[in-house]
């Protein structure tokens, strides 16, 4: 059994004034213990999500008895496990979820919301994937039914989750649509597998796609909201789905044709992950390997990875997520 060395403290990063004058800043903070069915991993990256910057601006808090560290996902290597924990993976190189503390040296989790990290991938790409995947994942599986060869509509397709959704769609045979804000953004998008990219700054995308799939979608990814909401009942299929993830278009919606949910029996589902229990998390990550995992290990479908930044550079980092100004995923890196 290999034996590491645990400091007492460890450095995070840490915000300063939550709020729209927030700063990002590193600390010293103590190394957190194991509860039961933890295990202690040494983090090597940490994804950037937009959870991040919504809890900076004081308007996402952790989970009552979660850090308030920043960070939702994590990947490094096993350096302690709790005595209810099978000692198989201490050395393990992982990534994994996590309800708060990715942005700091270590991090304390569930044994059972832990993916070993496959060869090709490296520690920065890793820390691309949990998040991503997981949400595109729960959306199309979990909580809605998108069914094998169906029809899939992805709002915000270069972000990281919709660039894991193009190519887990993709997968189960679906024909995949995307929206996107640049013709840039709309290249990589087809490039990923999607069969339909369409420039919603340019286009009026739900009367272009009304043309392209007539019939509707099966289920649809909208972390827009807002008037999305309108458009989307437009375009989908009798019995179809509306997952909504987040509101980045705003909370309140128009006026909506109720009328022509019911008639195509349409049903619009909330969701999101940070906030559920560690047992859904378990069986999520469980379902998701059932399902994924080989096409993962074999490199069959993997995180798009923008840019891996130094995390002495957050900031920096957060700014880039902010403006928009990538396609797929931002991650800090500790080593």
């Amino acid at each position: 059994m290999q034996n590491y060395q645990i400091p007492a403290q460890m450095t995070a990063i840490e915000v300063i004034n939550p709020g729209n004058q927030s700063q990002l800043q590193q600390v010293t903070v103590a190394v957190p213990g194991l509860k039961a069915g933890q295990v202690l991993v040494k983090v090597a990256a940490a994804g950037i999500n937009r959870a991040d910057l919504l809890q900076r601006s004081g308007l996402y808090p952790p989970p009552p008895g979660e850090s308030d560290i920043l960070g939702l996902e994590v990947a490094g290597t096993v350096v302690a496990v709790a005595e209810d924990v099978s000692s198989d993976w201490l050395g393990e190189a992982v990534f994994a979820l996590v309800p708060g503390g990715g942005y700091a040296q270590y991090v304390a989790l569930p044994a059972e919301h832990l993916i070993k990290k496959p060869a090709a991938l490296g520690m920065a790409q890793a820390a691309a994937c949990a998040e991503v995947f997981l949400t595109a994942f729960q959306a199309m599986r979990a909580v809605g039914n998108l069914p094998d060869q169906g029809a899939l509509l992805v709002h915000a397709g270069a972000s990281g989750v919709g660039t894991a959704a193009i190519q887990l769609g993709k997968a189960l045979g679906c024909f995949v649509a995307v929206t996107v804000g640049s013709e840039d953004k709309a290249k990589a998008c087809l490039a990923l597998g999607a069969d339909v990219a369409i420039n919603y700054k340019t286009h009026d995308f739900a009367a272009e796609l009304k043309a392209v799939r007539p019939q509707g979608f099966d289920l649809i990814i909208d972390p827009v909201a807002a008037d999305y909401i309108a458009k989307d009942i437009q375009l989908l299929a009798l019995d179809g789905q509306i997952v909504v993830l987040s509101m980045l278009g705003g909370r309140m919606t128009p006026e909506l044709d109720l009328g022509l949910m019911l008639k195509k029996r349409g049903q619009l589902l909330c969701s999101t992950l940070r906030s559920r229990t560690d047992s859904y998390k378990a069986a999520l990550v469980s379902d998701f390997n059932q399902q994924f995992g080989s096409a993962l290990a074999a490199g069959d479908i993997k995180p798009v990875l923008a840019e891996s930044i130094d995390w002495s550079e957050a900031e920096r980092a957060h700014q880039l997520l902010s403006a928009n100004a990538v396609v797929g995923k931002l991650v800090l890196t500790l080593f």
